[in-house]
């Protein structure tokens, strides 16, 4: 009569071993690729965005919405609102796939969705406006008392389109940076609203890699290095060679430990 044969101890231990060793091996491999889907993902929703700002600018003469709450409410202050027909308020749409879970459910940033937020009619997200993109009435000097609304793009047709940011990964609905805002002393530390020397912590999150993405006046979209951010030209009278550039002398060294090996520009 023939032996049966089965595997021993050892070379069940052996198998599991090679297994649990493939594992480690591809875990990383496996990770970094989902990381590049979604990093994919994220700017074909903001391609859409794009073809949806270009919609409502077209049918407003080029021009964007007030911004201003005190004139107009809620549904002129924020993007969310004016442009909410033409995206049929679809949640998905607002969310990076990076930063789909919110901060009341644990989330933590750089991967957290903001909302719900008063100023959207408590819709919720993790994408940004730069909000120097509106068209508050000519009496209107500031808003908030303090941003000057003579630094505002007010309409899409403008000179340096490309260099200018729209829409991008955020950590809150809007923020209005400054080309002497500071960056973020850790990774997932943003501002919180009202402090005006802070908000380009909104959009300095390591969320894709040492990069956000975002997408231009122009209609293009990229992704972005965090330092890069202060090279855009925000509003009229943001200086893009600034002290948190390398044409305005930034060293590595000046930035924090985070972000010290980031790429410079």
């Amino acid at each position: 009569m023939s032996k049966s044969k089965a595997f021993t101890l050892i070379e069940l231990l052996v198998v599991i071993a090679i297994i649990a060793l493939l594992m480690a091996i591809l875990m990383p491999t496996l990770q970094r690729v989902n990381k590049q889907a979604k990093a994919v993902a994220c700017q074909s929703v903001l391609h859409q965005w794009a073809v949806i700002y270009e919609m409502y600018t077209g049918q407003n003469d080029g021009f964007f919405w007030s911004g201003d709450y005190s004139r107009d409410g809620w549904e002129q202050y924020c993007w969310t609102e004016p442009l909410r027909s033409f995206y049929n308020n679809d949640e998905k749409v607002r969310l990076c796939p990076m930063a789909t879970k919110f901060r009341e459910e644990g989330a933590l940033d750089p991967f957290a969705a903001w909302g719900p937020v008063q100023q959207t009619g408590q819709q919720r997200g993790s994408y940004g406006m730069n909000n120097w993109l509106c068209n508050p009435a000519p009496e209107v000097e500031f808003i908030h008392s303090r941003e000057a609304t003579k630094d505002n793009w007010r309409n899409a047709y403008v000179e340096q389109a490309a260099n200018i940011p729209m829409l991008l990964d955020c950590a809150y609905v809007e923020s209005k940076p400054y080309d002497f805002d500071t960056p973020p002393d850790y990774d997932g530390d943003i501002s919180t609203y009202g402090v005006s020397s802070l908000q380009i912590k909104r959009f300095c999150l390591n969320r894709h890699e040492a990069h956000i993405n975002g997408a231009f006046l122009d209609s293009s979209v990229r992704k972005i290095g965090l330092k890069e951010l202060w090279t855009f030209k925000w509003h009229r009278s943001f200086n893009t060679h600034g002290t948190w550039t390398r044409a305005g002398g930034a060293q590595p060294g000046d930035w924090p430990d985070w972000m010290s090996l980031f790429k410079d520009y």
